[in-house]
């Protein structure tokens, strides 16, 4: 009974016909949150390193439990600025990015699939070269992105 209603309801009133590129149809969009992110998985790849040579001797517990806690807040910061990367680029790809676009960028599905998987390599390694790799991955996104609407915007580091 009531989907019959609904029905005549539908049928008197009907809706108008809308379409949306993503589920917010707000039309903004900007690589840059992404690099902000990649610079910091960056830094604290880089941070950490650098943490490695500097263990405190066994005899001092303070400096053993300071050591540990830096340690762990970069390793937390760095997990979680590659998994913002990871999902500013999803975001891109699945919201901004059209079949137009593949056809003037045919390689850009596995550009993004490298992209976020080394967001991945980030998050689970300490490895300065993927992370330098993830940002230079997301200086490609940037510039590619800014071509598709006709702008020229600089690459610009915040480190």
């Amino acid at each position: 009974m009531l989907n019959r209603i609904a029905h005549q309801i539908k049928q008197f009133f009907p809706a108008p016909e809308v379409s949306a590129h993503c589920d917010g149809p707000c039309g903004v969009y900007d690589p840059a949150s992404s690099r902000v992110y990649a610079e910091a998985v960056l830094s604290m790849t880089k941070k950490i390193a650098d943490l490695e040579a500097k263990v405190p001797s066994p005899d001092d517990k303070a400096a053993t439990v300071a050591y540990h806690n830096t340690l762990s807040r970069y390793i937390a910061v760095k997990e979680e600025q590659a998994q913002k990367t990871k999902e500013e680029l999803l975001i891109l790809w699945t919201d901004y990015f059209k079949p137009v676009h593949l056809e003037a960028y045919p390689d850009l599905h596995d550009m993004f699939w490298k992209a976020a998987k080394l967001c991945s390599s980030c998050k689970v390694e300490v490895n300065l070269a993927h992370a330098n790799q993830l940002l230079m991955e997301v200086e490609k996104i940037h510039n590619i992105f800014w071509e598709s609407k006709g702008r020229k915007v600089e690459w610009v580091k915040a480190s």
